[in-house]
């Protein structure tokens, strides 16, 4: 009987090594470790001559301490500590969704226009806290620095940690419910009064706007919707534009220039969110590069078995509780004992998922990255986790 393909092993040295590849997205459920993997990437990346800038939409600030930054906010900062010797570069930063929402407008509207938006407290309260806009955000910056390294030609790469979402994917679909909003029934009801230009048009629709706008002070106050109404008349001009600049960027993302990383942990939610992750690429003509299972427990090599480790366990705790003057020694190693049994009873299990997850996944390249000892905070342990993706 002929024996089973090996599942292909995804080459992450091939890939940052690729000038063609311009965009790497990491993606994945919340919590598996993609700003730490996105960070080791573009670390290893501009390690080997790249001039990287890696964009975190994640709040905890965790890539900052990675790369030895105080902080990092809405402009690239360079990182400096790494090895230089290959000629490249790392810039970070990390995405401020009203911030860049400001940009959006200062940039695509009249400076009078622009002011009266910002003003608005309609508009400070979506820019902040809107469903959708992080994720759309996310989009606008990527498109940004993009457009920048073409027309600058300042990085040849860029990594992407996507938003910590329900959904890592949310992003993709964020410029479609924002279209949806702005074509929405209740956006063009708002807009009907400002774009009233004749008494034809007064005479139709005048009793039916007075009729909905009644309801909606009511329910929204008169102030509120006021302020909405303002805002949308203000941002009327610009609407075309987000959709535009959304489209563009969504094809961006479908170019073969980009590549997307699924992370995923090895446990059973992580890698049922992946698999989801990687049929919505295929449907979306995503190009994915293939999955990193994220901290995955490796125990040495070693000849005691984790069902020896137990029993040799259980002996030195009847000794030890038959004793007058039980040993120290002993109760330390009846503890290294459980603990070794422990972690191969993890490491058993979390590799027995990944192989049926690979199994499930036919074709899809794949590399396992061992859990840390510690916490990854320094350029030192991104640099290990990246030399760990590379070895596959």
């Amino acid at each position: 009987m002929p024996a089973a393909a090996a599942e292909p092993t995804l080459d992450i040295d091939g890939l940052l090594g690729d000038q063609r590849t311009r965009i790497v997205v990491c993606c994945g459920a919340g919590g598996v470790g993609k700003t730490t993997i996105a960070a080791s990437l573009g670390l290893r990346a501009a390690e080997a001559g790249r001039r990287v800038v890696v964009l975190t939409i994640d709040p905890a600030r965790r890539l900052a301490q990675s790369l030895g930054l105080s902080e990092l906010d809405n402009t690239p900062r360079p990182v400096s500590g790494f090895d230089t010797s290959a000629g490249g570069t790392l810039d970070a930063m990390m995405l401020d969704m009203k911030r860049t929402f400001d940009e959006v407008v200062e940039a695509h509207a009249t400076p009078e226009k622009a002011q009266q938006i910002l003003a608005n407290p309609f508009y400070q309260a979506v820019s902040s806290s809107f469903a959708g806009t992080q994720e759309y955000m996310a989009m606008e910056k990527l498109g940004q620095l993009r457009a920048r390294a073409a027309s600058e030609d300042t990085w040849d790469l860029i990594v992407v940690d996507t938003p910590p979402s329900r959904s890592a994917l949310d992003f993709l679909d964020a410029p479609k419910r924002l279209g949806s909003f702005l074509d929405g029934r209740f956006i063009r009801l708002l807009m009907a009064p400002a774009k009233a230009g004749g008494r034809a048009y007064l005479k139709v629709f005048s009793s039916g706007v007075t009729m909905a706008t009644s309801v909606m002070s009511k329910v929204l106050g008169g102030q509120v919707l006021q302020d909405v109404q303002t805002f949308v008349a203000a941002l009327d001009t610009m609407f075309g534009g987000f959709r535009e600049r959304a489209d563009k960027t969504y094809a961006l993302l479908k170019n073969p220039e980009t590549a997307f990383v699924v992370v995923a942990a090895p446990e059973r939610d992580a890698l049922r969110e992946a698999s989801y992750f990687i049929d919505r690429l295929d449907q979306e003509g995503m190009p994915l590069a293939g999955v990193v299972v994220n901290r995955i427990q490796r125990v040495a090599a070693t000849t005691l078995s984790r069902s020896r480790a137990l029993a040799a366990a259980e002996q030195l705790a009847e000794s030890r509780a038959g004793s007058d003057d039980p040993s120290e020694t002993a109760g330390l190693t009846e503890g290294l004992l459980r603990l070794h049994a422990s972690l191969a009873e993890t490491a058993e299990r979390q590799e027995a998922l990944a192989r049926r997850f690979a199994a499930g996944q036919p074709g899809i390249a794949l590399v396992e990255v061992p859990a840390a000892a510690s916490d990854i905070h320094d350029i030192e342990g991104l640099r290990a986790v990246g030399h760990a993706l590379a070895a596959g």
